[in-house]
């Protein structure tokens, strides 16, 4: 009987291996798996990034020109206010200076109501 039991025993533990081997398999398919799947994810987020950044490049393009020829056009006016100005300056700039001196030297105190 003894016999008997020792090789049912063996026949038992042969099993265990086996089986202990098809877990581990399971488990490193597993992980492979897992580890594909990973990559995968981050190669469609890598594509997905690159078509909205050159979808907000093209956008950007398309937009900003608007706002270059505004800014012309603003530099253009600006430019043509300053020269208007200028030519105030130039025409009653010393008239201006006079009042300035006169108000400042002509001192008239008036008691306060």
């Amino acid at each position: 009987m003894s016999a008997q039991n020792s090789v049912g025993i063996q026949t038992l533990l042969d099993a265990e291996r086996e089986a202990q081997k098809t877990v581990q398999q399971a488990r490193e398919y597993r992980t492979k798996r897992v580890k594909a799947a990973r990559d995968e994810a981050q190669k469609e987020i890598d594509e997905y990034r690159t078509q909205k950044e050159d979808e907000f490049k093209k956008f950007e393009t398309e937009h900003s020109s608007g706002n270059k020829k505004s800014e012309e056009d603003a530099g253009k006016e600006a430019d043509v206010k300053v020269k208007e100005i200028d030519a105030i300056g130039d025409k009653s700039g010393s008239k201006v200076v006079e009042q300035l001196l006169t108000a400042v030297t002509t001192a008239k105190p008036e008691p306060p109501r």
